[in-house]
C-alpha cells in the first residue's frame, strides 16, 4: 500500500472535501482499465520516472518550507481541473504500471479465464475501496490536515519514496 502520486492526490483532496467522490471513482476506474489491460508497454512506466522525480521535488520542497497545511476553506480547483490532474498522474505514474499492470497483470495470468476475470474484479474492487478509504479517511481528518505543519511528515515520506522509485526505474 504505497502512497504514490495518485494516492497522494486523493489524500490531499480528502480534507478539502471537494470533488472527492468523482476523484475516487476516476482513480478506481483508471485502475480497472489498467487491470484489464496487462499488455500495455512497460515503456510508459519508464517515462513516468520524470513525473515521479518532479512530484518528489514538489513534495520535498513543501516539507522543507513547512506551512503546507491545506486551506480547506479557501478556493479549490474545479471538478474538471481536479480530474485533469488525476488523469495526468495516471499514465505517467510508474506505480500504476508496475503495481496495477505488471504485478496484478502477471498474477492474473496464473488463473484460467473465468478465475482471471474474478481476480480482476476483486483487484478492481480493492482499488475502489483503497481510494475511497484514503480520500474519505483524509476528509475525516480535515481539522488535523489543515494545520500548517501537518503535511511535513507525509510530504517528506512521499517525496523520498518517489525520488527513490524515480532513481531505480531507469536502471531496472
Amino acid at each position: 500500500m504505497a502512497i504514490g502520486a495518485q494516492s497522494a492526490l486523493v489524500l490531499r483532496q480528502g480534507p478539502k472535501g471537494r470533488h472527492l467522490l468523482p476523484l475516487v471513482f476516476f482513480r478506481g476506474a483508471s485502475d480497472a482499465v489498467l487491470i484489464a489491460a496487462p499488455w500495455l508497454p512497460r515503456a510508459m512506466a519508464l517515462a513516468g520516472a520524470g513525473c515521479l522525480a518532479a512530484y518528489s521535488a514538489l513534495r520535498l520542497r513543501a516539507a522543507w518550507r513547512g506551512g503546507g497545511g491545506l486551506d480547506v476553506a479557501g478556493q479549490a480547483p474545479g471538478l474538471w481541473r481536479t480530474l485533469g490532474t488525476a488523469a495526468g498522474f495516471t499514465p505517467l505514474n510508474p506505480h500504476v504500471w508496475l503495481d496495477t499492470v505488471a504485478l496484478i497483470g502477471a498474477i492474473s495470468t496464473c488463473y484460467p479465464a473465468p478465475a482471471a476475470w474474478a481476480f480482476g474484479a476483486g483487484a478492481t474492487t480493492a482499488s475502489f475501496v483503497w481510494f475511497a478509504g484514503l480520500g474519505f479517511g483524509a476528509a475525516a481528518l480535515r481539522p488535523l490536515m489543515a494545520r500548517p505543519g501537518a503535511w511535513r511528515v507525509p510530504d517528506t515520506g512521499i517525496g523520498v519514496t518517489m525520488r527513490a522509485l524515480a532513481a531505480m526505474l531507469p536502471a531496472g
